[in-house]
């Protein structure tokens, strides 16, 4: 038995379904804990692409179970949409494959409304770059405690109520604040009734079933979403995600006792990229940032916006190595790398006469950081086949090296291309030694 979790390191979009996909053969449940359907996973089987935003990637072996937990926010529409589409395509998602945390928050239409209201009335500079899907709202609701969870949908009346309360506080604010319409009542109630009626047989409490797995001796997998520079608290603030992404809330986010993880694996591409605002050290604006988002297919899986890309950051690698207790790294797109003559990784930044090699929490002083690199000669082979870590060019091999020996941390894994048989597994993170 081996408990596992999976984090993004850098600004999200590293790959992580692709690895999740990979180890979930090896587990039993595979779990979600955080976030809502702002990300994007994207998994390429058998030629065909998947691409989930709330259900774990796990749904698409028949013998797995996936679980939603208490810390993520859920659109209902968005879930019973990747259902349906699972479905359509031959894999029925029934009660006994996936189970939704009663503790899970739901976002609501409002939540979607003030997002973008709230976005679009912040300053030239201070946007947020936001997928206007509602996750905000929705966890500040959470937090100030009149949100509504997913076993609200199980009372009616209690459903009645609470919703009833929010929609006359939040109409308040979209008409007095961001000149919207106001929202109503009767539609929503009657849109959730609806929800309510196919949803209720997978709603249950997940930090029961999880420990029951866990004392019957089975594998679990932890699915983060976004990644470490994106946490609500230790990510570049206030460009970041609504909720905490560290490996830490693999525990909360589902009821799961910590001392019960048995390792953390963190997901790095190879180079890095953001989506979206703010602070990006290692951005690049030249013709070789604009061949690896060309190279590496670069666009958001959630909102299809291109990605911002640059030279691997092995200040952000460190920090999410500190953050999350990482284990062991599974290094993904190394095979975007292949023809270029020379790689540069960050090793530190200079801002206001000074250096660094944390990133600071003062975002302006974040805003003005410049990397400090250090060369490495780069491979002009094409390394997509390579099944062997002994079979990759001398240079690529000596690349990787160099990121375990700056992190200090072991590759577990390394990708070199987006199909699932494009991966080579050095050690695996469920068999215990």
């Amino acid at each position: 038995m081996a408990n596992v979790v999976v984090v993004g390191t850098q600004w999200g979009d590293e790959g992580k379904g692709k690895i999740v996909d990979l180890l979930t053969h090896y587990a039993d449940y595979i779990v979600r804990f955080q976030g809502g359907n702002n990300a994007g996973h994207t998994l390429v089987v058998d030629g065909k692409q998947f691409i989930f935003h709330l259900i774990p990637s796990g749904i698409l072996y028949e013998d797995k179970k996936c679980f939603i937990g208490n810390g993520v926010v859920i659109d209902p529409g968005v879930l019973l949409g990747e259902m349906d589409k699972l479905a359509a395509g031959g894999r029925t998602v029934t009660p006994g494959r996936l189970t939704i945390s009663e503790r899970a928050h739901l976002i609501m239409p409002y939540h979607k409304l003030l997002d973008l209201g709230s976005e679009a009335a912040k300053k030239k500079g201070a946007k947020i770059g936001t997928t206007g899907r509602g996750i905000g709202p929705c966890y500040g609701d959470k937090i100030l405690r009149c949100g509504i969870k997913a076993g609200d949908l199980l009372d009616a009346d209690l459903f009645r109520d609470k919703l009833q309360a929010n929609i006359e506080e939040k109409n308040r604010i979209l008409t007095d604040h961001y000149n919207v319409d106001p929202v109503s009542f009767d539609e929503i109630y009657s849109q959730f009734q609806g929800y309510a009626e196919i949803l209720a047989p997978y709603i249950d409490n997940v930090s029961v079933k999880l420990d029951e797995g866990r004392k019957a001796g089975k594998n679990i997998l932890f699915e983060g979403a976004q990644g470490t520079q994106l946490d609500i608290d230790h990510g570049t603030y206030p460009f970041v995600t609504s909720s905490n992404v560290v490996a830490g809330n693999a525990c909360t986010g589902s009821g799961f006792g910590p001392t019960y993880i048995d390792s953390v694996i963190g997901i790095l591409k190879a180079y890095t990229t953001r989506v979206g605002e703010g602070p990006f050290p290692s951005e690049l604006f030249d013709d070789t940032g604009d061949a690896l988002q060309r190279k590496g297919g670069e666009f958001g899986a959630t909102t299809g916006r291109k990605r911002r890309c640059g030279w691997l950051d092995a200040v952000v690698a460190n920090e999410a190595i500190r953050l999350n207790s990482i284990t062991g790294l599974a290094i993904t797109k190394l095979d975007v790398l292949s023809g270029q003559k020379t790689l540069k990784i960050a090793t530190s930044y200079e801002a206001e006469g000074r250096s660094f090699t944390a990133m600071p929490g003062n975002i302006r002083t974040a805003q003005k950081l410049k990397p400090i690199y250090e060369e490495i000669p780069g491979w002009q082979e094409d390394i997509s086949a390579v099944r062997s870590i002994d079979d990759l060019p001398p240079n690529a091999r000596d690349y990787v090296k160099r990121i375990e020996d700056l992190t200090e941390t072991p590759v577990m894994l390394l990708s070199v291309g987006p199909d699932r048989a494009e991966t080579l597994l050095l050690n695996n993170p469920f068999l215990k030694r």
